[in-house]
């Protein structure tokens, strides 16, 4: 399947307006449990990375391509996603969100898509593991805002309705993950409520 940078782009910002809107749900909530050793405010700090490293990333031009999909953004940085850092940088980023954190993430979503609003999809950006199209990187980042969203609202007993525009990409990268190492089948017994494997059926 193929998304065309428009459909790339509005899945982008459905599913940065969805975690904007499920941040502000969160009231007095910051400090209860939200997923592994991070608080709720942890994993809000952690889920905004994915608007900010966009803005970040566009500040720093690539010279060429090294990257070439988002499947193979998620295979490059599987290790350092498995790293003690990650978890400090969530605890960091939920800091710096201040004393009003769902109106700081709003004000960040907002720039972003600003910013996503101008582009093509043709820059040349340099990401934690080299250079990528523009094109290829921001469905990293609607997968990342679709699941730590997904995250976020099991935490706080929201329902978990991710825009079906963000789904489809987050899903498709799914997809083509689940090729590697045969873990197709496991994944498709869990998407179809076979007893024993844990999961709901989407049949």
């Amino acid at each position: 399947m193929h998304f065309s940078w428009e459909d790339s782009r509005q899945a982008f910002a459905d599913a940065a307006r969805w975690f904007v809107s499920t941040a502000t749900s969160v009231g007095d909530r910051w400090d209860q449990p939200g997923l592994g050793e991070w608080d709720v405010r942890a994993l809000v700090g952690h889920t905004s990375r994915a608007l900010l490293t966009v803005e970040a990333y566009l500040d720093r031009p690539a010279a060429t391509s090294e990257i070439d999909s988002a499947a193979d953004y998620f295979r490059a940085t599987r290790e350092l996603a498995a790293g003690p850092g990650v978890a400090e940088r969530g605890r960091e980023a939920g800091a710096a969100l201040g004393q009003e954190p769902a109106h700081a993430v709003a004000e960040i979503a907002d720039r972003v898509l600003r910013l996503i609003k101008a582009q093509d999809g043709s820059a040349l950006v340099t990401t934690v593991v080299g250079g990528m199209l523009l094109s290829d990187y921001l469905p990293t980042r609607t997968f990342e805002l679709a699941v730590h969203t997904t995250d976020l609202a099991h935490a706080l007993g929201e329902p978990l309705a991710v825009p079906n525009s963000a789904a489809a990409v987050a899903l498709h990268i799914v997809a083509e993950l689940a090729f590697d190492g045969h873990r197709a089948g496991p994944l498709l017994l869990a998407a179809t409520g076979r007893p024993g494997v844990t999961g709901s059926s989407v049949l």
